[in-house]
């Protein structure tokens, strides 16, 4: 298995997208400015403005100029969709194939739930 280093951007977006689609940022909250979520994680601003610019990209936050940004509507099932997708994509088949490397069942495993 291989081990990839994610840029510290990607860790900030992971964290903030996770932050939305758990509720801590629901439809239509203020997300904490740069320099908040820099001083609360430890990162440069200019770090967090990366992540933040991404969110933006996609359509998951809009900004109101002079106040801030917010999470759109819509956005936790969009990003729990594309989440979805990515880990069936990528991660499930890692996970499955150690799950039958270990002979595992899965009836077990679903009991363990």
């Amino acid at each position: 298995m291989t081990n990839t280093v994610k840029p510290v951007y990607m860790k900030l977006r992971d964290l903030i997208a996770a932050a939305i689609m758990d509720g801590t940022y629901p439809e239509g909250a203020m997300l904490p400015s740069v320099r908040v979520l820099a001083a609360q994680e430890g990162a440069n601003p200019l770090t967090v403005a990366k992540a933040y610019q991404q969110f933006q990209l996609d359509g998951l936050v809009a900004v109101q100029r002079g106040v801030g940004m917010y999470v759109v509507a819509g956005a936790p099932e969009r990003l729990r969709a594309a989440e979805r997708a990515q880990f069936l994509k990528s991660e499930w088949p890692l996970v499955r194939a150690r799950i039958e490397r270990l002979g595992l069942d899965a009836a077990d495993l679903l009991a363990r739930i």
